[in-house]
């Protein structure tokens, strides 16, 4: 073999594997945000099979199930996808070793990188070369391996928080349901607890779902109820609270807003979803005025003081929601999430007194 060929082969070995290490270093142990260009062209590769088999006619619960394998799958698909072009990157290296087929050289390879001893090079260049894919083949397994607890880790400690919010807001939660809940039990300082929780959710969410991106497409448990769902019930609540409650407006409600945009902005960049940059109380927002008042209505016949001036608190509420309406509505639409109907809020059962002895509370 020509000794030029030989270099050849040595360069796009080592191009190959390298890209395969920059890819596996940065998606599993990077611990900031990064754009790994391997996994993400994956991801999308995947995600056109899934998009095809979860398509937009069938019912949503279908669907559901569906996409709740595509995190699974990508998971999968990176360490085969690893494993096989580090076989490819090996095999030419062999070949710049002087193994003289390529058919032989595959042979030697995933025989080294799966350490099935059923094939071996000779000569102190080739075993050097089989010790050395043996040790890639077994590190790419390990990451994998030590990745998937963190990754559960986080994901459940994201849904511990969505899991609760049915308890403060009724199944599935809504906005108003925050408020009445806590009407309900006549306890509005409880809800303080509630801003204080979702502000530090939220910022935890932002750190794990940039660093790690494929949270994002792990699927909440309860179909109707998923991460972006809540969040968004959350912030509307707070939302609602400090714009149409006719109490002081809650410093705490307002840190958990913010808190929320932040993160949201923080994963919208990374997706590149495009939102206002300085949004104000006249950015259009998806909610009408109208469904607005039907949501006020309902709150009025829970018994919930609201302000006289609804035209302040519709201006208010507006800008609160304008900083996070136009990515929660691009996410519900990238991650295929159930939106909350506020239109429902003039036909649902308002939620009864339950902390009164002798009471029985409905359940919601």
């Amino acid at each position: 073999m020509a000794a030029w060929l030989r270099v050849l082969y040595a360069i796009i070995a080592l191009a190959l594997q390298l890209v395969v290490l920059d890819a596996a270093v940065r998606t599993f142990l990077l611990p900031r945000v990064a754009k790994v260009r391997l996994s993400h062209y994956l991801g999308r590769f995947i995600g056109t099979g899934f998009r095809v088999l979860a398509r937009a006619n069938r019912a949503y619960a279908v669907r559901d199930r569906i996409l709740s394998m595509y995190a699974s799958i990508v998971l999968l698909g990176y360490q085969a996808t690893w494993l096989g072009l580090s076989v490819v990157a090996f095999a030419f290296a062999f070949m710049a070793s002087g193994v003289g087929s390529f058919a032989r050289a595959i042979e030697i390879s995933g025989s080294s990188l799966l350490t099935l001893g059923t094939a071996s090079g000779s000569g102190a260049a080739q075993v050097t070369l089989g010790f050395i894919e043996a040790g890639v083949g077994l590190t790419l397994l390990a990451l994998l391996i030590s990745f998937i607890p963190t990754l559960y880790s986080a994901f459940q400690r994201r849904e511990i928080s969505v899991s609760r919010l049915t308890v403060r807001a009724g199944k599935p939660a809504t906005p108003w349901g925050v408020l009445e809940m806590a009407k309900s039990v006549d306890s509005y300082e409880r809800l303080d607890e509630l801003w204080r929780e979702w502000e530090q959710w939220f910022i935890e969410v932002g750190e794990t779902h940039t660093t790690l991106a494929i949270l994002n497409y792990y699927r909440s448990p309860e179909p109707d109820q998923t991460w972006i769902t809540s969040a968004a019930n959350v912030l509307d609540a707070a939302a609602l609270f400090n714009a149409a409650v006719d109490l002081p407006a809650s410093p705490t409600a307002g840190l958990c807003i913010r808190s929320g945009w932040l993160t949201l902005r923080r994963i919208s960049d990374y997706f590149q979803v495009p939102y206002p940059a300085h949004p104000s109380n006249e950015t259009p927002i998806s909610i009408s005025r109208d469904v607005f008042n039907l949501v006020l209505q309902r709150l009025e016949r829970s018994g919930i003081a609201l302000l006289s001036d609804r035209d302040a608190a519709w201006a208010d509420f507006v800008g609160w929601r304008a900083n996070y309406d136009a990515i929660i509505e691009a996410f519900y639409e990238l991650f295929t999430c159930p939106r909350t109907d506020w239109r429902l809020a003039g036909a649902q059962p308002l939620f009864e007194p339950s902390n009164k002895r002798g009471a029985r509370p409905t359940e919601r």
